[in-house]
Parts: C-alpha cells; sequence; structure tokens
C-alpha cells in the first residue's frame, strides 16, 4: 500500500462496511418486535443511525487532531473513563444483572467500552515515555508494574459492576499491549498462570453471581438448563442453523422475526447475519472484521513511535478478541458474556468508542506516512525473551 496515499481506504472501507450490514440487521431484527419498538418498526434504525453519526464525528475528531494532542490529552481520557465506572457504581442502572449504564439525559452511557480504550492509550503513553532514549526494546519490571496498575483499576470497578465479558476483553487487550511493548515471555506465562490461578479462585470463593456461573454450565452443555442459561446458545444455534449457505433473505428469517433469540440486535446480532445472509453473509463479516484486524497490526508494524505501536496493536487485540467472543457465543464455542460485535451491534457507547479508536489508527497511520513518506518500515517483533 502505497503510504503517501493518506488514509488507511482499505481500514475505512471495512468499518463502513461493517456499519452498514450492522445497520440493516439491527433494523431486521427489531422491525417485528412491537413490544420492544413501541409499534414503530424504524424506531431502533434511527437511533442506530444517529449513534453512527455522532460516532463518525467523533471518528473525524480524533483523525484530525494533532498527534502530540493526541498524547496530551491520553491522561485525561483514562481519567474520565474511571470517573464514569465509579459514577456507575454509585449511580448507575442494572440491567442484565449488571450496573454497567449511566443515564445522561435520554442516552444510555456504558462507560465500560470507553474504558477500553482508554486503558490501552493509557499503557501506550506510559511505555512510549519511559522508551524514549533508551537503547532496548524490551521493557522492566517498573514498566510492567505501571501498566499493569492502569489497567487494574479499571478493572476492579468492572469487577464490581459485574461485566464480567468487558473483563475478558479488557485482560485479552492488556495482554497483548503487553507482549507488543516488549515484555519478556516468562513474565507474560507468569501473569497468565496468575491469571488463571485468580480466575480458579473466584469461581470456587463465590465471587461470580449464580447467574454468571449458569451461564458457563450452559456453555459446557446447554442441555442442563435449555430454558434457562442454556436457551440463548440453544436458539442462537437454530437461528444459524437455519440459514443454510445463502440465508433465508434479508428481514424474512423466521427466528428472527418470531424473537425467539433475546438480545438479537445487540449482543446475538450475528444469529440474524446466520439466519439471513447464510454462510456467505456471515462469513462476510467475518472476512471484513479480519481485515479491520489485519490493517490495525499493519498500521502497528508501520508506526514511527512506541505510542503509535503500542497503541495499534492494542485496538487490534481489542477488535479481535471482542469479536471472537461475541461470534463465539453465538455458535457455543464461548461462553455467553454479553459482549457486543464491533461496529455492527446496537449500542451507542460501543459504537463512539469503536469509531474513536478508528479515528486514532488512522490518526496513527498518517503520522507514520507523513514521517517516512519513502520506504515502508519493516516489522518488529518486540516481545522479550
Amino acid at each position: 500500500m502505497n503510504r503517501r496515499a493518506g488514509l488507511d481506504w482499505v481500514l475505512l472501507g471495512s468499518v463502513l462496511a461493517l456499519v452498514a450490514m450492522g445497520t440493516m440487521l439491527v433494523w431486521s431484527a427489531t422491525a417485528p418486535r412491537d413490544a420492544l419498538t413501541g409499534g414503530n418498526p424504524t424506531a431502533y434504525l434511527s437511533k442506530h443511525l444517529v449513534n453512527v453519526a455522532i460516532g463518525a464525528v467523533l471518528m473525524v475528531m480524533v483523525l484530525a487532531t494533532d498527534h502530540r494532542w493526541v498524547r496530551i490529552i491520553a491522561p485525561l481520557v483514562y481519567l474520565a473513563s474511571v470517573v464514569g465506572l465509579a459514577l456507575v457504581l454509585v449511580m448507575g442502572s442494572t440491567i442484565n444483572g449488571s450496573r454497567s449504564w449511566l443515564m445522561v439525559g435520554g442516552m444510555s452511557i456504558q462507560p465500560s467500552e470507553f474504558a477500553k480504550l482508554a486503558v490501552v492509550i493509557g499503557m501506550a503513553l506510559l511505555v512510549a515515555e519511559r522508551a524514549e532514549g533508551r537503547w532496548r526494546s524490551t521493557v522492566g519490571l517498573v514498566d510492567v508494574l505501571g501498566m499493569l496498575t492502569i489497567a487494574g483499576l479499571p478493572a476492579v470497578l468492572i469487577l464490581l459492576q459485574p461485566d464480567l465479558g468487558t473483563m475478558l476483553v479488557l485482560s485479552a487487550t492488556v495482554f497483548g499491549v503487553l507482549a507488543v511493548a516488549g515484555t519478556p515471555r516468562r513474565w507474560l506465562g507468569t501473569l497468565v498462570a496468575l491469571g488463571l490461578t485468580g480466575a480458579a479462585v473466584a469461581v470456587s470463593a463465590g465471587v461470580l453471581k449464580d447467574y454468571q456461573v449458569d451461564r458457563f454450565l450452559a456453555f459446557t452443555d446447554p442441555t442442563l438448563d435449555p430454558r434457562g442459561a442454556g436457551y440463548n446458545v440453544e436458539q442462537a444455534r437454530i437461528a444459524i442453523g437455519n440459514g443454510g449457505i445463502f440465508g433465508q433473505g434479508l428481514f424474512e428469517g423466521s427466528q428472527t422475526r418470531s424473537g425467539f433469540v433475546p438480545e438479537q440486535h445487540t449482543d446475538f446480532v450475528f444469529t440474524v447475519a446466520g439466519e439471513e445472509l447464510g454462510l456467505v453473509g456471515a462469513g462476510l463479516m467475518i472476512g471484513l472484521l479480519c481485515v479491520l484486524i489485519w490493517r490495525a497490526l499493519a498500521i502497528a508494524s508501520h508506526a514511527g513511535d512506541m505510542f503509535g505501536r503500542v497503541a495499534a496493536a492494542g485496538i487490534a487485540c481489542w477488535f479481535g478478541f471482542q469479536a471472537f467472543q461475541n461470534i463465539g457465543m453465538c455458535l457455543g464455542i464461548m461462553p455467553v458474556t454479553g459482549v457486543p460485535l464491533p461496529f455492527v451491534s446496537y449500542g451507542g457507547s460501543s459504537m463512539f468508542a469503536g469509531l474513536l479508536a478508528i479515528g486514532l489508527l488512522q490518526n496513527i497511520h498518517l503520522r507514520s506516512a507523513s514521517a517516512l513518506p519513502t520506504r515502508l518500515v519493516a516489522p518488529r517483533v518486540l516481545v522479550g525473551r
């Protein structure tokens, strides 16, 4: 790709295609449900388009911001996300067992969505500030502890909600950032072992809510409670199976029109694609997500500084694991944890945070292209030994 071409049009095109597909799927999933829409079949379509428009404005603002200001305001973004997570615990609304939303006017905001981006840029800023002027690419113990501290505060607040899905995505993202930043492999292995031990202790100590434990049990065997915890997974599989190769047609899915799959316009929107667009349409969506992640990693490998490299790679890890988690729970290969599909699911906070991240990726790409206009920079592997 010509580094002098300006924007990364492949990245932008994949995002726009995902948003367009998501818009049609959200409309299809909500139009026949009068109890949800109040009898207005375009109610959620209109809201979704407003969310997309706001997100696009935010993306352009970040894209057009001088890169020096991005680094200056990074601590403020992180602080704002922590304050938002704290306010959720004090005055938040509880939905589906999780106190994760703040009501601002007539709009519900989920601060944990913004915390993903805040943690990525916070960790990237820390490692960049400490790495500048050093000849070694690997990070030291102080760097790792600092990055874990930055990630730890939002993680604790998210666990208190409790929002297990966001916590899993955040954990995978943090691991990816640590790896790209140059953390030695033996330390990464130690962190994985500590994480698995902590998860086992949390389950045995009863930290997880009963409904969260039931979801994990239903993941191992949906037939244990087909009308309860296993209902979502079973109906999701039926919907996707109904689609076959080419699908039943947009707005024609029998499971979708009957409303058998809960939360189908948000967490289970992939089941609409599977049923109405079939294997071809669902495969196209997965392909677009892979293109998005590929371009994010390419931007990371060509970034001209440590901040850009770590931030872009962290965003790629975030989108990659969240997409895998969402699609996996629809297929029954991952437990149901309630995370949206990036750029496809209905939800303002998810759309805003995602498009802000795309704006940051484009900002990093433009800065790298202007700094190195005549040659490509070979990707560098920074993981320590």
